[in-house]
């Protein structure tokens, strides 16, 4: 296998030509690969290079015949009536991932003429692509060079021999295709469900000369305990006889050691030397608190040749490990507080290739508490590792692959070969960033043998180099090889629970924690792809869809949502779906922060994933801009270096009740906190402290699961339901948690003896209501005919990523809408969105379908539909019968109510209402329409 490495700078001072700029196009959409074809007559077009087919305008329109690069799961666009016009010539909207504006799928030539200078005579020529996508084969003038195909990492030639003085024509041919080499249809390196699969050559690109002898590559191991480095240094000689040679390393950075001479006999062809460097008394550590960044430059000099080249790499002194269970860095406790990036570039279709775009994400990542970022099945250009060093971050890189649906690993198919020689190019390009911290052949393997695969992958790499801790595959298979574990166990949302889960089928609580998921593992455990809650679609965001795609999916939804009578809603969706999904993130990352030991987590997401069927699981959307219901300072709060935590073993109380609760904090710090004295309040929606404390003044070490104390409250001063917020503070760092405290002893409502509580409706109260007479109808879960809503499955929790991805897993429903001042919820304390109090209603409830009833309908309460299917869905609303008034709760508030505090406290709420002079409902239904849609 051939490999020229690629440095962080390369021979700086050696001369150059700089290859970006317009290059000769032409589309060889006949597959004939030929290069006589094009030599045979000028190529007719041209592109802008760096760049792809699609963001020069190349390729052809969508069509229904569109061959995807990338699974599509629901299938159900190219048949369902409801999409038809949406499979029109010249309305082509496609519902599963972004659309763009042209698409090709092939061979793509590209051809330069270049003019080499004579003083390059008697130098060695490399051409360097710094990505490419995906095959690139190269002729120089008509003769073929060669071919790579690296992901990950740039494309490199050797053109010493061909490239003679004077002009010369380049021309190259990318293609895309996936042939005998399979990644796997659905990787971030090449599916359309993200970063598209593109055509065509982006960062760096130019032609370089350097001497008959010089440093291809240097590999830099630290040695923190003693204070050293070890220098791999690989010569390429290409003169055939040994040379004499002095080689000068010098490290600087904060601080600067001196510099070592080292007088060197280099063999003919490639010799590798091994060279210590020692990094003096004062050396800086790296890690996310302290992103110390060195550069090493080595200078080779053979005056009797009057031979002189450098190179220069950037490298950090950091150790990173497993200790038993725990992760760390320089020796020091390590959480990883991660995201996914996914290849989610909507402006261009590609990773972009300047520092500036991923110091941005970085820093927003850093400002909503992260300090990692997995590279979920691809490897990041050059400039996103170098930005990573420069704030301190911890990057997982995998080899481009998810290796399932359409392929396997382990097998003995070609890419078993591929992921191995893939991975020697990341870390012989990359290896020496600090950031590159893990490393894993990719996601969640298929096939039958990729255990004992994967097992010896890890193994190979664990003894081939130890700067960074490996595991087998994102998600799978666990294996005592691994540094450490990978595993989707631990969340409160697991793929296939439905209603089961820890949010959906159990009360309202924050004292679980996932000790007895890991306690089989003997090793570190970072959970795999937490979170996956879903929002409803900002349509606003469609115009920033101004590049290479367009949002023709969030275009459906929208227009479905419209034809439903609800556009006046969809900001409103946004907002209190918006709400409930950072509710279910706080959640499941605090359960991970109170487990001991923990290796951290990897949030999908921190912004939205917009391909399997649109999965819009980000606080932040595609563009890494926020939404507006969540702030990074907010989320910060639950989701930071140092987090106060609360066990409370429930969120709902009544004033009988002693609020007891054991508070910790989770510190993954730069150090410990000494002489601390932890404090604590209980106040009202409107700032009223009406409990405060003060916990035992105590040092904090770093880690988890590290006790404050205990507050215990009793609650009998509360005489009126109402929500309270208690805050735990620790210096600057401060979380709080939403309870609601509910009379024991209910108001008495005058009137409600005149109001009817019956669960159908039968004759008499039909009767009943003709006559004048006011009723609460409160359906029992699973009495409403499917026809009605019956079939929706309704949760507290958000869509758990999407429904067409998951075959309509449940819940299909994103929360509540309400407004919380209407009278009806007088007595019953809510916010707009669904909170923790709302957990007992949606976990008995019916959502009733209002489009089947009357469009005048305005609901009291709505539940919030699945933004494919955008139907209007009430929870609670108001009806005339003849001359009485109805109203429906799709709520049950009668089965053991006595056990549901919040279930008594919203019928109080409800009853206070109809027996008031504002329970007046305007719209008129006959009785026999409601009895129709409840099951007998």
């Amino acid at each position: 296998m051939f490999i020229i490495p690629y440095a962080v700078v390369s021979g700086a001072s050696q001369p150059k030509i700089d290859l970006r700029g317009v290059w000769k196009f032409a589309i060889d959409n006949q597959d004939k690969g030929v290069i006589e074809q094009w030599f045979s007559k000028s190529l007719s077009e041209t592109v802008t290079l760096p760049g792809s087919m699609a963001t020069n305008g190349k390729g052809f329109d969508v069509t229904l015949s569109t061959k995807w690069t990338g699974q599509i799961v629901d299938s159900s666009y190219y048949y369902k009536p409801e999409y038809a016009k949406y499979r029109v010539p010249g309305n082509i909207k496609v519902p599963f991932w972004l659309q763009p504006l042209k698409y090709y799928v092939g061979a793509a030539w590209y051809q330069k003429e270049v003019n080499i200078p004579k003083d390059w005579k008697d130098m060695d020529i490399r051409l360097f692509l710094e990505r490419c996508h995906w095959e690139s084969r190269l002729w120089i003038d008509d003769k073929e060079i060669g071919m790579r195909n690296s992901l990950g990492t740039p494309h490199l030639y050797d053109l010493s021999k061909e490239l003679t003085p004077g002009k010369h024509i380049l021309s190259i041919c990318i293609d895309n295709r996936v042939k005998d080499i399979d990644p796997g249809i659905n990787s971030h390196s090449i599916s359309d469900h993200t970063q598209t699969n593109w055509n065509g050559i982006i960062g760096q690109l130019y032609l370089e000369a350097r001497p008959k002898v010089s440093i291809q590559n240097i590999q830099v191991f630290p040695d923190i305990q003693q204070q050293k480095i070890v220098a791999k240094v690989r010569i390429e000689n290409s003169t055939k006889k040994r040379q004499k040679a002095a080689i000068t390393l010098l490290a600087t950075g904060t601080t600067t050691p001196e510099s070592k001479n080292f007088n060197v006999d280099i063999a003919a062809g490639v010799d590798t030397l091994l060279l210590e460097y020692p990094m003096g008394n004062d050396v800086k550590l790296w890690s996310e608190f302290h992103p110390n960044v060195y550069q090493l430059t080595a200078t080779l000099n053979i005056p009797k040749k009057d031979v002189k080249d450098s190179f220069q790499t950037s490298f950090g002194m950091r150790q990173i490990k497993a200790n038993g269970t725990q992760l760390e860095i320089n020796d020091k406790p390590l959480f990883l507080r991660g995201t996914l990036e996914c290849a989610i570039f909507p402006k261009t279709g590609f990773p972009p290739t300047q520092i500036d775009e991923w110091l941005c994400i970085f820093r927003i990542c850093r400002s909503h508490g992260l300090n990692h970022v997995r590279f979920h099945s691809w490897c990041p250009p050059q400039v996103a590792f170098d930005a990573a060093d420069q704030l301190g971050f911890y990057l997982q890189v995998e080899c481009s692959s998810w290796a399932n649906q359409s392929t396997t690993i382990g097998d003995g198919k070609p890419f078993d070969k591929y992921v191995y020689e893939e991975s020697e190019r990341m870390v012989e390009t990359f290896g020496n960033h600090p950031s590159f911290c893990l490393m894993l052949y990719g996601n969640e393997p298929g096939g039958k043998n990729y255990t004992q695969f994967l097992t010896k992958f890890v193994t190979y790499w664990k003894n081939k180099d130890s700067r960074r801790i490996y595991t087998t595959g994102s998600g799978w298979p666990n294996v005592d090889e691994n540094d450490y574990q990978s595993t989707p166990n631990p969340r409160i949302q697991g793929w296939g629970e439905e209603l089961k889960s820890i949010i959906n089928g159990a009360s309202p609580a924050s004292d679980y924690d996932w000790n007895s998921k890991i306690a089989s593992f003997k090793q570190p455990v970072v959970s795999h792809e937490i979170g996956q809650w879903c929002v409803y679609p900002n349509f606003k965001e469609i115009a920033k869809y101004d590049g290479v795609l367009r949002a023709r999916n969030f275009e459906i939804f929208s227009e479905t949502l419209t034809e439903n009578g609800m556009k006046q809603q969809a900001d409103s969706f946004l907002l209190a779906s918006g709400k409930l999904q950072a509710l279910c993130y706080k959640a499941d990352i605090e359960a991970a922060l109170r487990t001991r030991s923990f290796g951290g987590f990897q949030l999908l997401d921190l912004h939205d994933f917009p391909g399997q069927g649109t999965a819009l699981v980000g606080v932040l959307d595609a563009f890494w801009d926020e939404k507006g219901y969540i702030s990074p300072k907010e989320y910060s709060r639950f989701c930071n270096s140092t987090v106060p935590l609360a066990r409370l073993k429930k969120h709902i109380y009544i004033n009988s009740d002693t609020l007891s609760t054991s508070i910790e904090i989770a510190h993954y710090g730069d150090a410990p906190l000494l002489a601390c004295i932890p404090t604590w309040k209980i106040s009202d929606i409107y700032g009223k402290v009406i409990f405060s404390g003060k916990l035992p003044q105590t040092d904090i070490p770093l880690g988890n699961c590290i006790s404050l104390g205990e507050i215990s409250v009793p609650l009998s001063s509360v005489q009126k339901a109402e929500k309270l917020i208690l805050e735990v503070s620790v210096g600057s760092f401060s979380n709080s948690w939403d309870i609601w405290v509910y009379p024991a002893q209910k108001e008495k409502i005058t009137g409600v003896d005149k109001i009817k509580m019956v669960s159908t409706l039968d004759l008499a109260t039909c009767n009943y209501l003709e006559n004048g007479g006011s009723v609460l109808l409160s359906l029992k879960k699973g009495t409403l005919k499917p026809e009605f809503g019956g079939d929706v499955k309704i949760g507290f929790s958000s869509i758990f990523w999407n429904t067409a991805w998951t075959h309509g897993q449940a819940p299909n429903t994103l929360g509540i809408l309400c407004n919380p001042e209407h009278p009806a919820l007088a007595n019953f304390p809510t916010e707009y969105y669904s909170n923790w109090q709302w957990w007992d209603a949606m976990s008995h409830s019916n959502a009733i379908e209002l489009n089947k009833l009357s469009p005048e309908i305005k609901p009291i309460v709505r539940a919030i539909d699945d933004w494919v299917t955008n139907r209007p869905l009430a929870l609670l609303f108001e009806l005339k019968i003849g001359k009485g008034k109805l109203l429906i709760s799709g709520i049950d508030l009668n089965q053991d109510i006595q056990n549901r505090p919040e279930a008594s406290q919203l019928k109080q709420s409800l009853l206070h209402y109809m027996a008031g002079k504002q329970f007046n409902p305007t719209v008129s239904l006959p009785a026999s329409v409601i009895q129709n849609m409840i099951t007998e």
